[in-house]
């Protein structure tokens, strides 16, 4: 099981994401307004269990992997997830974060990643961090700038998504902009 160090916020608990996790996952990740901005949708509890047992194996700082969290209200209940991308050079990042629309508009996003960088760059000693984003996916971009990323590429129909061509910005942060 993930040896993921869990993180508590004022409101918020961000661990490894379980089993008993799956049916909120499922429910929020194919909501076609959750889906619209995402590579995966599962089609089923039993992929989001797949997902979930290959996901807990995933030890963090693991170069090339992707390991997915769990946003909790300190109750318990799932209330989003982030992903963090421990790229290939030990001290880059990639993020993403997804809501629930339910629990979307409180603040919990911003706290969340706000959470998450703080233990990327304290905790774990990371130099950049980056997310990925679809231009028209204004709130994304919002947050991520809110928390003082710098949009530094915008790429025309690089990412392939439901079978378009979209187009894909990057935003960055570094650990000595870090506030």
């Amino acid at each position: 099981m993930s040896q993921f160090t869990i993180i508590a916020t004022d409101r918020l608990i961000i661990r490894t994401l379980e089993m008993k996790d799956k049916e909120a996952f499922f429910e929020y990740r194919a909501m076609p307004e959750v889906y619209k901005y995402q590579s995966w949708r599962p089609e089923s509890i039993g992929e989001v269990e797949s997902f979930i047992t290959a996901n807990m194996a995933i030890e963090p700082n693991t170069r090339d992997s992707w390991l997915q969290l769990a946003v909790c209200l300190k109750e318990g209940q799932l209330v989003g997830d982030m992903g963090i991308h421990f790229m290939g050079d030990d001290e880059s990042i990639e993020i993403g974060y997804t809501l629930s629309p339910e629990f979307q508009g409180q603040g919990y996003a911003f706290e969340a990643v706000k959470a998450l960088i703080d233990y990327l760059f304290l905790g774990l000693k990371k130099h950049r961090i980056t997310g990925s984003v679809d231009p028209d996916h204004i709130k994304y971009i919002n947050l991520l700038e809110r928390l003082g990323f710098r949009k530094e590429a915008h790429f025309i129909k690089s990412f392939r998504l439901h079978d378009q061509w979209v187009d894909d910005c990057v935003y960055a942060i570094l650990a000595e902009e870090w506030k």
